[in-house]
């Protein structure tokens, strides 16, 4: 089927959304996205089409409540849209009998309707509730893999206006006007990266950077699983403006339900006519079609990714020139990343005034982060830039787990920075967390609570970084591994306060030096956490102790004779015979034999054991 015009887009439309929301005839979702996927989702599934015949039962991608999985929703008549959550193979057919047969909600299971903002039942619903949700808000309430639920949610329209009513000047002025800047690193102006692609080269080429490598960032995945067609539009809407004919997404291999649902979405958009020859019977023609990464978390470094299209080893370029001048096999290239492009159709559909509205005054829209760590709630929020860490911390996510305080929240992954609990009320965007000495990175959020040490939390980031390194310049592949040498020191207690000062010095020469961007940021979770926890860097150093009770080569287990009951346990996993037992039938540990392994602590269940 060829959508040629915009009566069949829009007769399309039509129909689809009257499928989409046809609460009249019922209709049954279950995310099914890799979170969901993991917790059951699948069975789930399979429950609910064996046995609700007269309804409607789709997949849909995460709402970005992953610590809710499996979620179904039930669309009808009575009651609209009710969301089910934890749901099992008990719960799922509890649900069938009571409210598929029954007509009664199950409210023990629910977590309240979601309509637009109206949201109730218990207190997991301010997750939602406490969102704007954006680029977010097909994913979860369309089948990913049906580009008529896309069509049915305004989807191609924004492509259509483009190819029929805009110049390539006015697509990038409304970008400039948005405000809108990339959301996957510095965060550079779209608009003006878009337009140092204009020029009369015969050759342009379209890059979706989906190589998300960051640990704790999901936000990507997501959005590729929830709602491809989104990035895919946007892809084709820059491929007009600068006049390219050829595009890649560049996906990492360990996403294979990504890869499998873009793949599906670009064979969908072939055959209805949006990608390929004459688009909506113009002039306009364009390819796209999806690069593996082999998971090199350099190659999300857009030069080195480029290489990587090309066939090369993943390493980066010198910059200048820029690969809007040249990039692709030389020619000039436009690349963003996942959640940058999902902005851009809705951007160009709704006005750059409608954008505007949201965010703060230099960081326009919403924001997807990732949240995760010392967190009750794990998931993907999607807030307007300018939300505060409490807002996200306490008011969606759930708080901190135990009740625990607050001690830092880590953004940008391995190239970001440590935020300490003093700054809790600042608002999340890029001038504020520059700052700080952090960055927005991707959007992943590590909440970390006061059993975190600063310390080995620079030394994770750090052999991360050492392990990545391409190994092309010699501040990143020699002097980040000098750095996690002396951190790897301190957190075994054979540190000396000259290190401190050493840290500093190596990790300020890496970043004036390191040949990309990522070498160049690869020392900012140790320098920020310097910056606000050097006392925990005395600590280990004089006191030779770990406040947080973390590094185990400063760990000394003792056992507490009154608390101890005598039930062996502990010299049970101790795997180096270290425990043993006194007359008393209480136990003590040897500290000559003593690995500091720390299983006796984890396994002692009256909490005997201290550190």
């Amino acid at each position: 089927m060829k959508v040629d015009t915009i009566e069949k887009l829009n007769q399309i439309k039509k129909e689809s959304i009257d499928n989409l929301f046809n609460e009249a005839k019922g209709k049954i979702t279950i995310g099914m996205a890799t979170c969901g996927l993991a917790s059951g989702a699948g069975d789930i599934f399979d429950v609910f089409k064996e046995k609700c015949n007269k309804y409607l039962v789709e997949k849909v991608g995460c709402l970005g409540s992953c610590f809710l999985e499996p979620i179904v929703e039930v669309f009808d008549e009575k009651y609209g849209r009710t969301t089910y959550v934890l749901v099992n193979e008990a719960k799922a057919n509890a649900i069938i009998e009571k409210h598929i047969l029954g007509g009664d909600i199950v409210s023990e299971y629910t977590v309240g309707a979601i309509v637009g903002e109206d949201v109730t039942s218990i207190d997991k619903a301010s997750f939602f509730a406490k969102q704007t949700r954006t680029i977010m808000n097909r994913c979860g309430l369309i089948d990913p893999e049906c580009i008529y639920d896309y069509i049915a949610l305004d989807g191609y329209q924004a492509l259509y206006k483009v190819v029929n009513s805009m110049s390539a000047d006015e697509v990038i002025n409304c970008l400039i006007d948005s405000g809108l800047r990339g959301r996957g690193g510095a965060g550079f102006p779209t608009g003006l990266k878009w337009k140092s692609a204009l020029g009369d080269a015969p050759v342009k080429y379209v890059v979706c950077n989906a190589d998300e490598g960051d640990p704790g960032a999901f936000m990507n995945r997501s959005i590729l699983e929830g709602d491809p067609h989104s990035v895919i539009e946007s892809m084709i809407i820059a491929a007009y403006t600068i006049g390219a004919k050829k595009g890649f997404i560049y996906c990492r291999a360990e996403y294979p339900l990504a890869v499998a649902r873009l793949r599906k979405a670009i064979e969908d958009a072939y055959e209805f006519g949006l990608l390929g020859e004459n688009i909506f019977n113009s002039d306009f023609s364009f390819d796209l079609e999806v690069r593996l990464g082999a998971g090199a978390f350099i190659c999300g470094e857009e030069t080195a990714l480029l290489e990587s299209i090309e066939g090369k080893r993943g390493e980066p370029r010198l910059k200048p020139p820029f690969p809007t001048v040249s990039g692709l096999w030389g020619c000039p290239t436009v690349i963003n990343n996942v959640n940058t492009y999902a902005n851009v159709a809705r951007i160009i559909l709704n006005g750059a005034d409608w954008f505007i509205k949201v965010g703060t005054e230099k960081s326009k829209g919403t924001k997807v982060f990732s949240v995760g760590g010392d967190i009750k709630y794990t998931g993907l929020v999607e807030v307007p830039m300018g939300t505060n860490l409490k807002t996200i911390i306490y008011e969606m996510a759930g708080g901190i787990v135990d009740d625990l305080p607050f001690k830092a929240a880590q953004t940008g992954g391995p190239s970001g920075g440590c935020i300490p609990s003093q700054y809790i009320d600042m608002p999340i965007d890029y001038d504020s967390l520059k700052e700080v000495g952090a960055m927005m990175g991707s959007g992943g959020l590590i909440i970390m609570s006061s059993k975190t040490c600063m310390v080995d939390v620079a030394k994770f980031f750090m052999d991360f970084t050492v392990n990545e390194s391409c190994g092309k310049c010699v501040p990143c592949r020699i002097g980040t591994k000098r750095m996690w040498e002396i951190l790897d020191r301190i957190t075994k207690g054979e540190g000396e306060e000259a290190d401190i000062e050493k840290l500093v010095t190596l990790g300020e020469n890496i970043k004036n030096t390191a040949f990309c961007g990522l070498g160049g940021a690869a020392p900012n979770p140790t320098l920020s956490t310097i910056r606000y926890f050097k006392d925990e860097y005395l600590a280990h150093i004089k006191d030779k102790k770990c406040p947080a009770g973390v590094c185990k080569g400063l760990a000394c287990l003792k056992i507490d004779e009154e608390k101890c009951v005598g039930c062996g346990m502990c010299a049970k996993v101790c795997p180096v015979g270290a425990i043993e037992k006194l007359d008393n039938g209480k136990y003590r540990i040897d500290q000559d034999k003593c690995t500091k392994c720390g299983l006796c602590f984890e396994t002692c269940k009256l909490k005997a054991i201290s550190k």
